[in-house]
Formats: structure tokens, C-alpha cells, sequence
């Protein structure tokens, strides 16, 4: 985060802002390079011997405009409230520490279609509040979806349990969520790893669907005591997906402890957001704080400068030029490799 926040000056983001305003701009003005960063940081107690594929070995995004990047976030002010009508030219935007080279596209309020998991923590720890967060996850998709989104669900502790695919289908999502049962320990970040890997990573868009947005929201109290992966996999993985992470936790207690802060890191390192509960009624809250900034986005697409397809991890920095603004976007995405 240091290599972000040493490009954060005024005169930076003034510059990279005047570059917003015409495309050839981006062209004629290069910036500084600044070193490239690891995509997360690793909390400080990790299980041993993963179980993982390794990297080189795990497929990539397919994309048919490889070099393209399509960027969704969200704006805030002071008071936590969307901002839902800026302009282009009030973002100062760093791709891998250089201004874009070309901006394609910029929506406010997008529309682009979602694909959405839910993931249900089922194991014995949260068993006395399990039948409230069901309830609130229907009503969830019953608000939420629109003709053209899709949802899946799914449940955890040690394993996953893929209890309804892909659907626009609100009844057969019910079904879904009623089908899970909880108990068991809980194995979050092999979940997490595995779910971005085999329902997000491999979408591929059609020409109807050019362009979706992949979220998941996992309801948890974010502790781990069975996984082999570390969590800094599983969010390299959902980097990988392009998927953001939207963490409801069900630890209702004044500490939050290590489960709530690894929730906040995965949460903020794929461009979701974190919510603690006080009592188990804000759940239904925080479900409706979601649907309310999925309707609420800002669609940036762009050609990044020196774009290479060498599966390197690519930092994004995205901020508002009106410091009552605050900008909640993921922190970099990972670039194709060449021939995949």
C-alpha cells in the first residue's frame, strides 16, 4: 500500500484528472512508473502446506479484448451516502502506477448485468443464527435481480456445497437456500479459492452479454480453522475473477477479532465492502446497503499504458478529485497471459 499511497499527492491526481478529459491526452503525457506491489497483504497467522494449484497453471479471465480493462466502482461522501453523478473528468486514475492510455467509456449508474454467488457460512459455529440469515438472503434476491442477472448459492464449512447453480429463478434460489443446513468447522479461504475459481473465473461473456459484473457475498464470521489455503490465495483468486467481495460478518460481539479483520481484508483488496452487526437484525440492513450500491455504480472501461499479456498482477488507482468524495474500487486486477 506504500507504493499507492507514495502517488497520492494533489499535483498527481490534477494531472492524471486533466488527462481525463480527452482520450489523445493519455497518449501524449506519460507518467513516473512506480514499482509494482503484491496484490495482498497476508494476515499474521497462516495454516501450512497448501493445497493449491500453482499459478502458472491456472487459468485467466477469458476476455475477447484482452487489454481492456472494464473498472466498476463506487463513490461516497463524508456521510457514507452514493454519489451517483460525477463526470469523468473528477477521477484521477493510475494503472500500474501510469495514467491510462486511452478511457473507451465511462456510465454512471451502470446497468451492466450482474452474476452474483451467495455464500453461506453453515458451520456449527453460527448454527442459532443460521434461519435469519436464509431469510434475509431471499429477500436479498428478491429485491436485487433484474431479467438479465443470474445468482447462484452456496454453503461451507469444510467443504462447499453448491446447492443451486447459475438462474435467474428467485423460487429455485429459495429452494437453494433452504436445502443448506449448518454444521461442521469451517474451511473460508478453500471456499472462497474454490468458489471464485470454478463459478466466477471461468464466465465467458456472449455478444448479448458482453460485460458483467461478479460479486459474492459471503455471510461469515470470518474465522478459519480448517482450510489449506492461506488467505492471500484466496484473494489472489478473486483478483483473478475479477470479482468483488461484499462480507457480511455474524460475529455480533464488541471485539471483532482475527475473523472480522480477515473479512475487512478481502472485503477491501477486491473492491467490496465489510459490514459488523450489533444485533442480528442488522443483517436484513446490511443485505439492503448492498442491493442499494449495486444500483449505485460507476462504470469506468480503459487501455491501460505498457500493457503486457504476461499474467502479471496490475495495480489500480482510482480516486476522486473532490476530497469529500471517497472511491471504493478493487486495488488491481492480474493480466492475461499470452495464448490464454
Amino acid at each position: 500500500m506504500n507504493a499507492l499511497k507514495s502517488i497520492s499527492t494533489l499535483n498527481r491526481l490534477a494531472l492524471t484528472a486533466t488527462l481525463f478529459a480527452t482520450s489523445s491526452a493519455f497518449c501524449q503525457t506519460p507518467a513516473t512508473p512506480t514499482p509494482a506491489q503484491a496484490p495482498a497483504p497476508v494476515p499474521a497467522q497462516q495454516p501450512t502446506q497448501p493445497t493449491l494449484p500453482a499459478d502458472d497453471t491456472t487459468p485467466f479471465v477469458i476476455k475477447t479484448r484482452a487489454n481492456l480493462v472494464n473498472l466498476v466502482f463506487t463513490v461516497t461522501d463524508n456521510n457514507g451516502h452514493f454519489k451517483k453523478d460525477l463526470r469523468r473528468e473528477n477521477f484521477g486514475l493510475l494503472d500500474n502506477g501510469r495514467p491510462p492510455a486511452e478511457v473507451l467509456g465511462f456510465t454512471q449508474q451502470t446497468d451492466l448485468p450482474l452474476r452474483i454467488g451467495i455464500m453461506l457460512d453453515t458451520s456449527s459455529s453460527i448454527r442459532t443464527r443460521f434461519k435469519f440469515e436464509q431469510d434475509s438472503a431471499l429477500d436479498f434476491f428478491l429485491e436485487l435481480l433484474k431479467p438479465n442477472d443470474r445468482a447462484f448459492v452456496e454453503g461451507f464449512d469444510i467443504q462447499v456445497a453448491l446447492t443451486q447453480d447459475y438462474t435467474g429463478n428467485v423460487d429455485l434460489l429459495n429452494q437453494g437456500i433452504r436445502k443448506l443446513r449448518p454444521g461442521g468447522g469451517t474451511a473460508l479461504y478453500n471456499s472462497l479459492y474454490k468458489t471464485c475459481q470454478t463459478q466466477m473465473l471461468t464466465l465467458q461473456t456472449t455478444a448479448a452479454v458482453p460485460d458483467v459484473r461478479k460479486v459474492i457475498i459471503l455471510v461469515s464470521d470470518g474465522d478459519d480453522n480448517y482450510s489449506t489455503a492461506l488467505m492471500s490465495d484466496a484473494i489472489k483468486m478473486c483478483q483473478r475473477a475479477e470479482t468483488s467481495v461484499y462480507a457480511i460478518s455474524t460475529d455480533t460481539s464488541p471485539t471483532r477479532g482475527h475473523g472480522g479483520d480477515a473479512l475487512k481484508l478481502i472485503a477491501e483488496a477486491t473492491g467490496g465492502q465489510v459490514f459488523y452487526p450489533v444485533k442480528l437484525e442488522d443483517m436484513a440492513v446490511f443485505f439492503k446497503n448492498i442491493e442499494e450500491e449495486l444500483r449505485s455504480q460507476y462504470s469506468l472501461e480503459y487501455r491501460p499504458s505498457e500493457f503486457k499479456l504476461d499474467g502479471a498482477f496490475r495495480t489500480i488507482y482510482l480516486q476522486s478529485t473532490d476530497r469529500r468524495y471517497h472511491v471504493r474500487a478493487r486495488t488491481g486486477y492480474f493480466a492475461p497471459k499470452l495464448g490464454q
